[in-house]
Parts: structure tokens; sequence; C-alpha cells
């Protein structure tokens, strides 16, 4: 077949943006706001759901500007449009495949350079953009200084200044958005001549799609293998074929990748305007917020500020929240008031006494599992997520990632690999889909295993510190370090058996920052709301399967059968194998059970730090176990699983006979 003839055997599909309003994208790189930024537009209301083909999140919000509706859609951050990963493919495919009306680039003001690198792509896309350099403040503080009526000179489209925390430049933003003719950028790249020969090439072989043909062709040269999957459905094969001879003659016209080439080229240009535009002024001292974050990665004093950390989230979380909070609302408002009205109400209306204990019995869905939900692990897992927001705001939880990159190497994991266990004592579930961000597969199998082994997730880890907040800071001490121990000795040993090379570490740290009210007010309310809708329902599902269990006597055959191994090996009464089984639906659940057993007395303190320790190192729950089938695969789930239920019980078993023989006072 003939190249000419070949120029005719497109398979374009027309695709136009959905709806008859206006697609407004947020893009940006990770760490610059741009989740702000969408708020502070939208409103706290928005649908988010996984972009299709992918697992990514991402946010949809209408809203109304001056008469005029547009549809917000807020993109996973994102260093380079030539996706290295499946965040960065998402953020692409939503250019490609939805064109937005406009492109609002959210740019961090200290990094104006790798902020332009961004709108380089963008220009080449040939969207209209306007671009936001956020963190106005920031810059300032350290002594840079922008020119933005020069910038916007020399790009030739719209920049406005924020600062979002304060809502400073929101207005502006605003009026930005509605502005009839918004720019496509005008950087005037152009790379060496061959490749640019190249690209005309490519380009007329290419259909017409919602970004330009050069920017597709550009793709096609740094070989963007991503790319094949809308090739596939526009282009025929022999088309295909022929880009991929011409994408080849072209490499073997350059000693070095194309793709380096052109990022260099890239970078030159973003070098040149940000120096035209940018006066950076001596910066003397430091601040105390930057003292205090140059300090928190330091190897040695690091250490003392993580010790003052997790203090702090002790007596926030599980003095306050579990010992104030719960206080109230279990036993004053449930218990004196709520739990007694209730049973009059269903005695009153409910005739059957089955019925009647299924809602009010033991097992009840009001007296057990509305109570554990609302009484026991909502105020801990409120104050909880308000820490954790407070900790993520303030630019800390990067800074342990960097502290603890040594001590993560030894387990044969980058210190990338640092991120999703940090994430995971948010939802092991989330950790685990993160775990994409590592570049070797023996990096995300050992991840995954460590997070499905140690680390509890927010609930489960709210609760335990309430349990410990009750006994003392020693109860406290032991947990962790048998945790701790349990991670760092089982990562070691599977360094050790998972063949594969570990991968080097990069991590950009944002500044310290005083946390906003709102920004954790939003992210608490978001993450509690999320809970109710997704923990409770779980709760009573567990609470029924309890319920007849009971009443098929079934509990107490798992009970005896368990006995030899809960009594005997970890020392704790037969009814805490409850915990354990109810664990597996829902690890806050287990430990909720634990908790409410401590509570009335059925646990020592010596039993309730070996419960706790071998709840935590249990197996992980069902969201977690079903998300390590879909990620890892179901034999290589199974095996991680049939590997951390023996390892829980040994360790718990081997705490248990410690404390005991050394006589250990909690």
């Amino acid at each position: 077949m003939h190249v000419h003839q070949l120029k005719h055997q497109h398979r374009h599909k027309g695709q136009k943006a959905r709806g008859g309003y206006k697609r407004v994208a947020l893009i940006g790189n990770p760490n610059v706001g741009k989740s702000v930024i969408f708020g502070l537009l939208t409103g706290k209301y928005a649908t988010v759901s996984n972009y299709p083909g992918t697992t990514v999140e991402v946010s949809y919000a209408n809203i109304s500007l001056d008469g005029r509706d547009y549809l917000v859609v807020d993109t996973p951050g994102v260093n380079n449009l030539i996706p290295m990963s499946e965040d960065e493919k998402a953020t692409r495919d939503i250019l490609l495949n939805d064109r937005p009306s406009v492109v609002l680039q959210v740019g961090d003001s200290k990094n104006l350079k790798r902020t332009l690198l961004l709108t380089i792509q963008l220009e080449e896309m040939g969207l209209s953009v306007i671009l936001d350099l956020n963190m106005e403040d920031e810059a300032r503080d350290i002594g840079i200084t922008i020119n933005l009526n020069r910038l916007k000179t020399l790009i030739g489209t719209e920049v406005v200044s924020t600062v979002a925390p304060e809502r400073k430049g929101i207005k502006e933003l605003k009026a930005a958005i509605l502005k009839k003719n918004i720019d496509v950028p005008k950087l005037n790249i152009r790379y060496d001549p061959l490749i640019e020969e190249y690209i005309e090439k490519l380009s007329s072989y290419l259909p017409e799609a919602n970004i330009s043909k050069r920017s597709l062709a550009i793709m096609i040269l740094s070989g963007d293998e991503s790319l094949r999957g809308w090739l596939n459905v526009n282009l025929e094969v022999p088309v295909i074929e022929e880009l991929e001879r011409l994408r080849d003659e072209c490499q073997e016209r350059f000693k070095r990748p194309i793709s380096v080439i052109i990022s260099e080229t890239r970078l030159k240009r973003a070098v040149e305007i940000a120096e035209m535009v940018m006066k950076k002024t001596p910066h003397t001292g430091g601040s105390l917020a930057s003292t205090i974050g140059m300090l928190s990665m330091h190897p040695l004093w690091g250490f003392p500020i993580l010790l003052a950390v997790l203090f702090g989230l002790y007596e926030f979380v599980g003095v306050f929240g579990a010992g104030t909070l719960v206080g109230l609302l279990e036993e004053k408002i449930f218990g004196e008031y709520l739990n007694p009205m209730f049973v009059k109400v269903v005695k009153l209306l409910i005739p059957f006494k089955l019925l009647q204990e299924m809602f009010i019995g033991e097992y009840g869905i009001i007296t057990m599992a509305l109570t554990y939900a609302i009484g026991i692990i909502l105020p801990i897992t409120t104050t909880f997520f308000i820490a954790f927001a407070i900790l993520e705001d303030s630019g800390y939880l990067p800074r342990l990632a960097i502290m603890s990159n040594r001590v993560f190497n030894l387990m044969g994991l980058s210190g990338k690999a640092v991120l999703p266990m940090v994430l995971g004592l948010g939802c092991g579930t989330m950790a685990v889909m993160t775990t994409r961000i590592l570049e070797s597969r023996r990096e995300r199998i050992i991840e995954t295993f460590l997070l499905a082994l140690a680390v509890p997730c927010a609930a489960q880890l709210g609760i335990i510190m309430g349990m410990l907040g009750a006994l003392s800071t020693k109860a406290m001490a032991i947990w962790l370090l048998s945790v701790l121990g349990v991670l760092l000795f089982s990562g070691y040993l599977a360094s050790k058996v998972v063949p594969g090379e570990k991968a080097e570490f990069f991590l950009e740290i944002p500044p310290i920052r005083r946390p906003t009210l709102t920004n954790v007010a939003v992210k608490t309310s978001g993450r509690v709301i999320w809970y109710l809708k997704e923990a409770v329902p779980f709760f009573i599902l567990g609470t029924f399967i309890l319920f007849v269990m009971d009443k098929l006597a079934l509990l107490v055959l798992i009970q005896r059968f368990a006995a030899p191994v809960v009594v005997n090996i970890l020392g704790l009464p037969e009814k805490t194998t409850e915990a354990f089984l109810l664990g597996f639906l829902r690890r806050d659940y287990g430990a909720a059970g634990l908790f409410a057993m401590a509570e009335k007395g059925l646990l020592t303190p010596l039993q309730s730090v070996v419960s706790l320790v071998t709840i935590t190192l249990f197996i992980p729950c069902l969201a977690h176990f079903l998300m390590m089938i879909k990620e890892r695969g179901l034999k290589m789930a199974l095996f991680m699983v049939a590997i951390i239920f023996p390892i829980a019980i040994f360790f718990g078993g081997l705490l248990n006979w410690i404390l005991r023989f050394f006589n250990v006072s909690i």
C-alpha cells in the first residue's frame, strides 16, 4: 500500500463535549493548591468518580457564573502530559477525549519554570489556557516576585495571581473564566529542524482530534505507548505501522532519545521566560516555619518532632476523642437516653421476640451496630480525621517520608514507598491503589504486603489510640514498638525473598504552612460523610451476620474451634474471637469490639495490648482484600493473607508470653 493511500484511512470518531455547558479543566503539578482552587470555585459539593477505564479519581462540579453554566473538572496532578503514571494518563485523556472549553492551569509561584513546562505542552495541544500562579505569598516570603503583565505579554494568555487559603484572586479568576475569547498560549517553541520535519510528516497521517495534530505527533516521537489505545480506535493498522516506521526512522538519526531532546528544548524555553519575568532578592535567615520544616527532615532532630506529633495525636485522639467524646456519646447519649428509648419503642411496635432481639438484643442493629458506629467510632475517627487533615495541610507528611527514607531502604523500598504507607493510615484500600506510583513490580508486591500486615487505617487507628489512651504511655509504646518491629522485620525478610531491584527516590517537598480552618473543616467533613456512607452499612451488616451466627450457634462453634489459639496462645477470652471475625468485614469494627470489651472490664490491660497488636497485624478488611486482588491478582492476594494470618497469631502469642514471663505491668 502506498503512502498517499494510507493518509486517507482515518477512522476518526468525532468527540464532542458532553452537555450544553462549557467545560473548565483544572490542570497543574502536584502540590500547587489545585484542589483548593477547585473547592473555592465550586463550593464543597462535588461528584467524585473514577475516570473511565482507570481507578484514578476525578472531581466534577457544576457552577454558574454570571448566568453561564460550567462543568469544572479537577484532574490529577501531573508533571508531564506524556504520561509516566496512570494519574498523568487520566489527565492527558481528559484533554484528548473531552476537550475543555478552557484549561485553568494552576501553578506554583515559587517554581515558575516547572509551571511553564506544562504550559508549553498545553500550547502544543492548541488549548485555551488561563494561567493561575498560586501561592504568591509563599513566593514573596522567599524573595520571589513575578511581573505578571510582562508574563502575560510573553505567553499571550491571561495570567492571574492567587493565594488560595486567603481567597485572594478568586474573583479575578472567575472574571477570567467569563471572558469570551481566551487565547491559546504562544510560547513560540521550535525543536531541532529534523524533529520538526518528522512532526510534519506524522501530522499528515493523523486525524482531526480534540487536541492538535502537532501535540499528538510529538507524543508519538517521544515514544508515548499510552497513546496506542487512542490510535487503535482512530486509525487503521497500516497507518499506525507507518507512524511507527517514521518514529523509528527519526530516532535512528539521533544519538540520544528524542524524548530527552524535546524535554531539554522545552526546559530551555521555560527558563528563558522565567528569567525575563522573575526577580529574586536575597533571602537572609529563615522563618520559624522553614526552620521547623528543615529540622523535621533531619535524621536526628526529626525524631523528636515525630515523637511530639505522635504525642499530640495520642492526647487529641486517644484521650480527648476516645475518652471525653466517647464518654459523652456512648455512656450518656446512647446509654442513658437513646438505647432505653429504642428498647421501649421496639418492644411496643414489634411483637416478635426474635425480631426484637435483632434490633435491641446483644447483637442488635441499634444496641450494638449504631452504638458502636456512632457512639464509639464516630467521635474517635472524627478527631483522627481532624488531626490527619492538619498534618496534610501543614506539609509535614512529605517530610516524614524524607526522614524515614533510610529506614524504608532496609526493606528494599525506595522512599516513594513511604507515601502509600502514610496514605494507608487514612485508608488501606486507597493506599494499595496508590502503590502504582512505585516503578518496579517488586516494590509494589512488598508494599502491598506491608500495608495489609501492619498499617492500620484511620478508623482502626483512632479506636486503637482511644483504647490505649485509657491505659498508659507504656501500653502505647509497647503497641507501637511491636507493630513497627514486625513491619521492619517482615519487610526486611520480604526484600530478601522477592526478586528485583529498588528504584531511586525523588520527592518534591512543599513548604511548611499554617493549616487553615476552612481546609481542615472541608477535608474532615468529607471524610466523616464518607465514613457514615461507607462504614456504617458494614457495621449493620456485620452485626446482622453476628446475630444470625449466634442464633445458629455458629459463634459458639467458632469460639470453641478457635479457643486453643485465642485462649492458650494469645491469652485472651474466647469472646475476642468475634472481634477478629468482624475485623475481616471492617478493621475498625473488630477494634471497636475490643474497645467495648475493655470498657466492660472483660480485658485486662495486658490482654488489651496483646489483642490490639494482634488485630493490627491481622488479615486486612474485605474491601482492602478485594483491592489486593484487583491490583496484585487473586493468587498473590491469597498468598499474602496465608502469610499474614500466622504472623499475627505468632507475634501476638510471642508478645503475650514475653509480657507474662517478665511480669510487665501495664
